[in-house]
């Protein structure tokens, strides 16, 4: 799977958790997985102040850690304050969009991190060739 990605650049301190992130959880064998890709790629353009990321789970499964993958796609959208959406999703660009703007919306609920899922958000943080470029 190759996606426009954000070049590395040198960190300055140790990574913190950005307010946002979307993360598409698939494998590159998977044809919904590679048609989705460039879905997920424009709506990231649209969403500039979430930082989203693309990973296949086999090839990148140290930084999966234990987040258990049944479905293709499955969608993780989390920040500082927890999980906001860990499941599969319909992959469509309408689908994601909506996704995204009603957890955008105050009062939405806010899972705790499962250490899991921290792990993953900081090795991505740590990770940058796995953002997806959005200008």
């Amino acid at each position: 799977m190759h996606l426009p990605i954000t070049p590395p650049a040198a960190p300055s301190s140790p990574p913190e958790l950005p307010v946002n992130w979307v993360v598409c959880l698939c494998a590159d064998w998977c044809g919904l997985c590679r048609d989705y890709a460039e879905v997920f790629a424009q709506v990231a353009a649209r969403h500039p102040d979430s930082r989203f990321a693309w990973l296949d789970i086999e090839d990148e499964a140290e930084l999966v850690g234990d987040i258990e993958v049944e479905t293709f796609p499955t969608l993780l959208v989390a920040g500082a304050g927890g999980t906001r959406f860990l499941g599969p999703l319909m992959p469509q660009a309408h689908t994601l969009s909506r996704l995204l703007d009603s957890l955008a919306q105050p009062g939405q609920p806010v899972t705790p991190h499962l250490p899991s899922t921290q792990a993953l958000l900081r090795g991505l943080a740590a990770a940058p060739q796995h953002w997806i470029k959005t200008a």
